[in-house]
């Protein structure tokens, strides 16, 4: 099994700026992409940042400019760096992986979420 753990969500103004880090573990033979999505209340779950191993990383148009994810391979580990933030950003973000196991399962994992909530 692999596990995702998320931190650095929390409560900021408008205009501010958080950083949010997921570490994998477990029986990971190999990652393919780790990202981000969100989902704002009575929302469906929409991409956020995703970034493959190899490959080009994509973002949501919304938050072009604003967002940039980074990953640390040697520690499996992605982050989300947060700047210029709205309140429609808020929501709770949960960290994704698409990795094989050492099972040679490929499949999507998934974090717990982490709260951000942009407001005044």
């Amino acid at each position: 099994q692999v596990q995702l753990v998320e931190s650095g969500g929390g409560l900021v103004q408008p205009g501010g700026s958080l950083r949010l880090s997921c570490v994998a573990s477990g029986s990971i033979f190999s990652i393919d992409t780790m990202g981000w999505y969100r989902q704002a209340p009575e929302k469906q779950r929409e991409l956020v940042a995703v970034m493959p191993t190899i490959g080009i990383t994509n973002y949501a148009d919304s938050v072009k400019g604003r967002f940039t994810i980074s990953r640390d391979n040697a520690k499996n580990t992605v982050y989300l760096q947060m700047n210029s933030l709205k309140p429609e950003d808020t929501a709770v973000y949960y960290c994704n992986t698409r990795a094989t196991s050492y099972s040679r399962t490929l499949r999507d994992y998934w974090g717990q979420g982490t709260q951000v909530t942009v407001s005044s």
